[in-house]
């Protein structure tokens, strides 16, 4: 294995790992965001539009 390809392999690994981190780390931050700071009524009523929508019962 040359040096080149050990580098490109090392980047290839990094970048592996990376995006799969930054992509977690921002849907826990959205999650703690929306239930941290979204009022409960507003919160409830888009889940409860979704649920209509995909033709969930809900009630």
């Amino acid at each position: 294995m040359t040096a080149r390809s050990a580098t490109a392999a090392a980047g290839a690994s990094r970048a592996s790992v990376l995006f799969p981190a930054i992509a977690t780390f921002a849907i826990g931050f959205g999650l703690i965001f929306m239930a941290g700071l979204v009022q409960a009524e507003t919160l409830h009523d888009a889940a409860h539009d979704v649920r209509h929508a995909t033709g969930f019962p809900c009630h």
